[in-house]
């Protein structure tokens, strides 16, 4: 089941977002580690931080691969860049990887709990290297640095 929803307005700079697996479940999911948010928490606060900058979002959330894969290589036409947290897939798949330096627009990778205090296959990211920033730890408040960041470099 792929989740998408979008604030994007006709003539409005746009801004990707992205989330992986397990990420629909936000709020209900571990909320010792992933907190008490949920998915529609994230995209409305991406896209308030996102207003604030001129900016629209596009969302998209999905826990198939090649849903992403697809949401990134569309991005070369409709976005201006990517916030991306691809949940588990961060530490497996070269692919997202590799559309993310196809498309080559800025793309931040987030991650709302700190995937260096966790499990050691967490450490290693396939995607950091063709990101812009990457973002760990900071919650949800991590998208807004994100959309932030993005704006800045824009």
């Amino acid at each position: 089941m792929t989740e998408a929803s979008s604030t994007v307005e006709t003539g409005r700079r746009t801004i990707l977002v992205i989330n992986g697996p397990n990420l629909n479940l936000l709020g209900t999911r571990e909320p010792e580690k992933y907190g008490t948010s949920t998915l529609a928490d994230v995209e409305q606060l991406a896209a308030s931080a996102a207003e604030k900058h001129g900016f629209a979002v596009d969302c998209v959330q999905s826990n198939h691969e090649g849903v992403l894969l697809d949401a990134i290589h569309a991005a070369r036409g409709t976005a201006e860049g990517i916030v991306l947290n691809a949940g588990a897939f961060t530490h497996t798949s070269v692919a997202l990887r590799d559309a993310l330096a196809a498309v080559q627009l800025p793309a931040v990778e987030v991650h709302i709990t700190n995937v260096h205090q966790r499990e050691e296959f967490r450490h290693h990211s396939y995607l950091s290297p063709v990101c812009s920033a990457v973002i760990v730890g900071a919650g949800i408040f991590g998208y807004k640095l994100a959309i932030d960041y993005l704006a800045e470099v824009l």
